[in-house]
């Protein structure tokens, strides 16, 4: 008896759009929900070499709540490329400014480096309002 082993190609993905309302959300909890859709670790199918995650679409990101006192003590940096420019933001400070932005960075850290993962990473689309421009692909609702 022979067993056969079912490999993913690429023909066999087939992506869906998926639309998940992040107000009165954690922050953390909401990221690692969205990050298994967009790696496909949902689906039956999951190949860890191949790109076979859905697309995701965040409205409100805006109202995403933050547990504890993690709004004054969590600190992002990055740097400028110029000599002692270690530049750094407090999520509270982020929050104001670019609210859609702590939640995009949460959920690149999950996701794989390299060239998957920045595939992966092009699959989010996060808006602060509740409206977006992608109703022609009929997302269905991540509960």
């Amino acid at each position: 008896m022979r067993v056969k082993t079912f490999v993913t190609t690429p023909d066999d993905i087939n992506r869906q759009w998926w639309v998940v309302d992040a107000e009165g959300q954690t922050l953390g909890r909401l990221a690692t929900r969205i990050a298994v859709v967009l790696r496909g670790k949902n689906k039956p199918i999951f190949t860890p070499n191949l790109d076979c995650g859905d697309y995701v679409i965040v409205v409100n990101a805006d109202k995403v709540v933050v547990t504890g006192n993690r709004l004054e003590k969590k600190i992002y940096y990055h740097h400028t490329g110029f000599l002692g420019n270690l530049k750094s933001e407090r999520l509270k400070v982020l929050m104001g400014r670019r609210p859609v932005r702590a939640l995009e960075k949460a959920i690149k850290g999950m996701l794989p480096d390299g060239r998957l993962g920045r595939a992966m990473y092009k699959k989010l689309k996060v808006y602060a309002a509740a409206v977006h421009p992608h109703e022609a692909q009929q997302p269905k609702e991540l509960k």
